[in-house]
């Protein structure tokens, strides 16, 4: 094989056979990089707690040397003259959950927009696992990169490319070795409203030694194709048109994950209502893109969003033409005879233990229960679109439950197992 004298290593910790919680190593002599640094999703698990060593217990995070903070108690060994660094391709769960467990002392780079969407997301010590001694902020050091800058660490350099994906700020990786360019696709997609910036991405990959490559979509027999689904992020804001349109006299609420913030945006203002928002992503979406939005109060909150803009919890729960506004808790207290929207919103499905008792709510209330879903990940004919316009050397599928149903028509392929080095 032409790349089997090669002296770069590439290990794969976490994040196979799985869809979530990948960890990747790179390795050239006395330097390293890892990406990403989440934990794998299983709620059904119901965890004691969320430590270090249960989550090592229960393989949602890998064993790792000289990587996690030692003060939680994890006895590993550090080498000595060994450069490493981690980066974040984007701030989903599964790829920055465990950020605040890592040895303080490591840098950790994403794109200055996925820093100032995790601070933001993470700003009540609520999303991602917490820090063991907070001090200043609850979520570590991240330092911010601008798209297409390049790190150095060692003899590696890594560039952070911008791809459309459902995550504000998310990007894949190009990573040159001394002997192997090697790119990362992180999570993306050919249906958002970034599409040019994964086909920008591809270019820049064309000919790599090795793709490593997410395929979420293929892990599942069919695609679901019934009337809740849409195929594009302008086909669900148009959907969320229709709707208000096809209920004018009735109260409306939704709600949206939160990391999509040019979904939020577009449905602020694309939608004939006026559209009103937690305070929490109100906050969110004013930190991110400079964006102020209609918002309510609420509990024990003390904010600097503009008062102008605030609209009364209780006007909203009387309203039943006026407004579209988000709720994410308290379903029970909704108008009898509304709509509510569910858009890639948690819980995220029947697997969650969340999911039925927040169903049973709504109906319980006589409220219409509307999904509107779009897949943050490429479809399996984007997949395909992808590899040929990459045209790797050796293709990795990763982040999927069935990487066999990825092929290569360019050269060969290779399905790791969790811990494989090549």
């Amino acid at each position: 094989m032409v790349l089997r004298d090669k002296k770069t290593k590439i290990t794969f910790h976490s994040g196979v056979l799985s869809i979530g919680g990948t960890v990747i190593e790179i390795r050239y002599e006395n330097a390293r990089i890892f990406f990403d640094f989440g934990t794998e999703y299983k709620p059904e698990l119901n965890l004691k707690d969320d430590s270090l060593q249960t989550l090592l217990e229960y393989n949602l995070v890998p064993h790792l040397e000289g990587v996690y903070d030692p003060s939680l108690g994890y006895e590993s060994t550090k080498e000595a003259g060994v450069e490493t660094a981690v980066f974040l391709s984007h701030v989903h769960l599964d790829h920055t959950r465990m950020v605040n467990y890592l040895d303080k002392d490591i840098p950790l780079y994403a794109l200055k927009e996925t820093k100032i969407l995790l601070d933001s997301l993470n700003a009540n010590n609520d999303f991602i696992l917490p820090l063991n001694n907070p001090m200043d902020a609850f979520t570590r050091d991240i330092i911010p990169c601008e798209h297409e800058e390049i790190v150095e660490v060692g003899s590696i350099s890594v560039q952070l490319l911008r791809v459309d994906h459902d995550a504000y700020g998310a990007c894949g990786l190009l990573i040159n070795t001394p002997d192997l360019k090697i790119a990362y696709t992180g999570d993306l997609r050919l249906h958002g409203f970034d599409v040019q910036d994964t086909l920008s991405f591809m270019e820049r990959a064309k000919g790599c030694d090795v793709l490593i490559m997410e395929g979420v979509t293929i892990s599942f027999d069919e695609r679901e194709d019934d009337e809740d689904t849409v195929l594009s992020e302008q086909a669900l804001l148009d959907a969320f048109v229709n709707i208000q349109n096809e209920n004018m006299d009735k109260p409306i609420t939704f709600n949206a994950y939160p990391a999509n913030i040019k979904r939020l945006v577009e449905i602020d203002k694309q939608s004939p209502r006026t559209v009103v928002f937690t305070e929490s992503v109100a906050k969110i979406l004013k930190e991110t893109v400079g964006r102020d939005v209609h918002y309510y109060k609420e509990v024990g909150s003390n904010n600097s969003l503009d008062s102008r803009l605030e609209i009364r919890y209780d006007e909203l729960l009387g309203d039943t033409h006026q407004y579209l506004w988000q709720i994410d808790k308290d379903y029970q207290n909704l108008k009898g005879g509304g709509v509510y929207i569910h858009s890639n919103a948690v819980p995220l499905g029947s697997f969650d233990p969340a999911y039925t008792p927040f169903i049973e709510a709504l109906d319980e209330n006589d409220i219409m229960f509307v999904e509107l879903k779009c897949s943050g990940h490429a479809y399996p004919e984007d997949l395909d679109k992808i590899i040929s316009g990459i045209q790797p050397k050796l293709l990795v599928p990763i982040h999927t439950l069935k990487p066999e149903k990825l092929e290569n028509p360019y050269g060969r392929r290779y399905l790791p197992e969790r811990g494989n080095t090549i």
